[in-house]
């Protein structure tokens, strides 16, 4: 291959920041999605056109090669994987892995945060300093609207409109969506935006970010991860449970099991495809499930 695939380049970071994929594990999936990038140039075939049939060529042909079993199966889990995040993240309109053989789905189903504990989280932030203003301001708004950490990052202050209450998301592929302020986000925004707060932090006039670092510069998806980490930390949540991307799992999931329709979730959070949205009802299902057997009186023998 002449040079690095971005998209490759930005699915790894991916894991191995939001995801905390072991270093061998990375490695693991760049060997395997190296192997069908250089499989699809050998036959001049681009990402966006990449079929059913070419993947499974592609995995046949390992299997003549004599590649182990666990082998094949870990490289379907990988392809997966990443056909996956492609779709999900708006590159992709079609995952050609999605009935692929002979490996489990790479997606696991989402780990979301109870509400309380939630709601621990966001109220155990001061307002002491700037930072710690900020840090209130980009968790609410985190959750608040399933916004995605990317998003987050290329967040204007021209995106902000409080007289509408609404907030212009940017997602992959320069998609735009607006989504609603909520009055907790709202106040903490405000707060954040006022004096002593993000003006503190301004290292120049030019910078027009709303999340800025200590420096006063534009605060990035490492940083963003760093402060979910450490607020989570003071609450006693492990960093293993807790990423930027739970948030999203936890707006979508707490907002299904209050009532909310499917396709509102689905645009709320940009999702291309409804059955991304779907995999969020089945973690709704198991806590109607959960609540049920615990609840009502002809559940049980």
């Amino acid at each position: 291959m002449t040079s690095p695939n971005p998209l490759l380049e930005e699915y790894l970071q991916w894991l191995t920041i939001e995801k905390g994929r072991s270093r061998a594990t990375i490695l693991a999936y760049r060997r395997d999605l190296e192997a069908l990038e250089l499989w699809m140039d050998d036959r001049s075939i681009a990402l966006d056109v990449l079929s059913e049939e070419d993947l499974e060529r592609f995995f046949n042909e390992a299997r003549r090669a004599k590649r182990a079993p666990s082998t094949v199966a870990r490289a379907v889990a990988s392809v997966r994987g990443w056909f996956g995040y492609l779709v999900e993240e708006g590159h992709l309109l079609v995952d050609p892995s999605a009935r692929l053989k002979g490996g489990r789905r790479g997606r696991t189903l989402p780990k979301p945060l109870g509400e309380k504990e939630i709601v621990e989280l966001l109220d155990s932030i001061p307002s002491t300093t700037a930072i710690d203003q900020r840090d209130r301001a980009l968790l609410e708004l985190l959750y608040g609207t399933g916004a995605r950490v990317s998003e987050v990052v290329d967040l204007e202050l021209s995106d902000l409109d409080f007289d509408e209450e609404l907030i212009l998301l940017t997602g992959k592929g320069a998609k735009q969506r607006l989504v609603p302020i909520g009055a907790t986000l709202r106040r903490a925004l405000e707060e954040y935006l006022g004096p002593g707060g993000r003006t503190s932090l301004l290292s120049t006039k030019k910078n027009t970010r709303v999340f800025l670092n200590s420096r006063g510069g534009a605060i990035t998806r490492q940083g963003i991860n760093l402060v979910v980490h450490k607020r989570a930390l003071t609450v006693g949540i492990e960093r293993a449970r807790i990423s930027p991307h739970v948030f999203r799992h936890s707006c979508a999931t707490h907002m299904l099991a209050h009532g909310a329709d499917i396709r509102v979730v689905q645009e709320l959070l940009g999702h291309a495809s409804i059955a991304t949205t779907q995999l969020y009802t089945a973690v709704s299902a198991t806590t109607l499930q959960r609540e049920y057997h615990h609840a009502h009186p002809r559940a049980h023998d």
